[in-house]
């Protein structure tokens, strides 16, 4: 591992030294000093516009900030800018494998390890292990279209100018978009105190309509979740819409944005047009920073109109939205327009902390059920995983799993897995939790206007 401080005073007496700089921002990646590592990647990039390694770290940056839609936009085109830079495949082949597209993740694993074999990932092949690639020739993957690009500069933007004439194909936001979950709020381990505040400000008044409706009080509205990666926002999300039996439609950035000029804001139309004609629904937007961005950090007119247009809808402006519940999650609330915030829009926002001990101890008794265990103890383990959110645990499971698996090659025989690997496993694994909290206290110490961030505050115990 490089040491950080070194290259630091190395990049004091050259900061434009390209190979430094990589190398520092790889450094930081590993460290989990996501701010520092992206703000080097973007150096870089400004430095070499068509430097690969850049542009996959920064693409990996975002992964690891939750922002899945983002790394794989990034990811797309940077196999369409460099079709020979065999990583991007695999990142890419990653991200498609965790969002269940096993198909397509096969083909791009495929075409890496055809362009260089050393690239080989063994936990991706095992995952992919039961799907067959697509003959390279005939059928070879193609990068899904861009509907949202990167800037000179390397930042991500919401549309790109592009010498193509204005069009691209209709939306189509099929029934396999819509769903009545069976999660109900028994299938989410822990959150409590949560799941008592969405009762009390979604649920009941969703399923006392009628008593609202004497008070001439529409049902519905926004709800913001904000709180770390990994803590269960979309998992909440889809069990409120089935505590209420409502239709539930998750939507991700790369749903909305496209590259041709006016079809985001139709995109967005549609989607709230699409929710009223099915009420009582569940609306709910993963990633909505990067469409509820700041208007005053857009230097793009394209970003700010589908700002607009997604402001115009949250108020009803273009239909009733009566019924209508419109759920947006993010990892950086501080990057959301306050215009967001006014009442009517997203006037009620939740905070979605990692789990605490006994909700620990819920979500391993969950993730060990289809599991082989033995001398299992949870709160054991929910004792050693302070900080963890559920995707650490996961991770844990994974890391625990793939030590145990080698030992059951080797024998043939199923081993079973032990308190005992699993806090091992977690010795191995850093909460990503803890880098959120870094930045999180900053803006609830500093930039707390209206106490949005009070619930940040009370969770580092530095507000009773």
């Amino acid at each position: 591992m490089p040491n950080l401080d070194g290259l630091r005073l190395a990049l004091e007496q050259s900061p434009d030294n390209a190979p430094l700089l990589l190398l520092y921002a790889q450094g930081c990646l590993d460290e989990f000093q996501l701010t520092e590592a992206r703000e080097t990647f973007l150096k870089l990039v400004r430095l070499q516009p068509a430097n690969p390694e850049a542009k996959l770290g920064l693409a990996r940056v975002v992964l690891l900030e939750g922002k899945t839609s983002e790394a794989v936009v990034r990811a797309e085109q940077l196999i369409e800018e460099a079709p020979a830079f065999a990583p991007a495949y695999v990142l890419l082949a990653r991200m498609l494998s965790a969002e269940g597209d096993s198909q397509r993740a096969a083909d791009l694993y495929h075409k890496a390890l055809q362009l260089n074999p050393s690239v080989a990932d063994p936990a991706l092949e095992k995952a992919l292990a039961e799907v067959k690639a697509k003959p390279t020739q005939e059928e070879e993957p193609e990068p899904a279209p861009r509907r949202a690009g990167l800037s000179g500069q390397g930042d991500y933007v919401e549309d790109v100018e592009t010498g193509f004439p204005k069009g691209g194909e209709a939306f189509d936001l099929g029934i396999s978009d819509m769903e009545r979950p069976k999660l109900s709020f028994a299938n989410v381990g822990g959150m409590e105190a949560l799941k008592e505040e969405i009762r009390m400000k979604i649920i009941y008044p969703l399923q006392h309509a009628d008593l609202f409706k004497a008070y001439d009080k529409k049902v519905g509205g926004g709800v913001l979740l904000y709180g770390p990666p990994g803590c269960g926002k979309t998992l909440i999300s889809k069990a409120t819409a089935g505590e209420v039996k409502a239709n539930f439609i998750a939507l991700g950035l790369h749903q909305i944005l496209d590259m041709w000029i006016g079809n985001s804001e139709k995109h967005m139309h549609q989607v709230f047009e699409i929710a009223r004609q099915n009420a009582p629904c569940v609306l709910f937007f993963d990633e909505v920073d990067a469409l509820a961005a700041d208007r005053k950090d857009l230097r793009h007119s394209a970003g700010r109109t589908l700002i607009n247009q997604f402001l115009a809808e949250l108020d009803g402006a273009e239909g009733d939205n009566d019924g209508v519940l419109i759920l947006g999650a993010t990892n950086a609330p501080w990057h959301i327009d306050p215009a967001f915030r006014r009442p009517g829009r997203f006037d009620r926002t939740l905070f979605v902390p990692p789990p605490d001990e006994p909700a620990r101890v819920s979500i391993i008794d969950i993730m060990s059920k289809k599991k082989p265990v033995a001398d299992f103890d949870a709160k054991a383990l929910a004792k050693k995983t302070g900080d963890f959110s559920g995707a650490d645990l996961k991770a844990v499971f994974d890391l625990a799993t793939e030590e145990v698996l080698t030992g059951a090659m080797k024998t043939g025989k199923v081993v079973p897995i032990t308190t005992k690997d699993l806090i091992k496993a977690a010795g191995r694994h850093r909460p990503t939790t803890k880098a959120w909290f870094e930045s999180a206290k900053n803006y609830a110490l500093y930039a707390n206007q209206g106490g949005h961030y009070d619930d940040v505050l009370r969770h580092l115990g530095l507000m009773k």
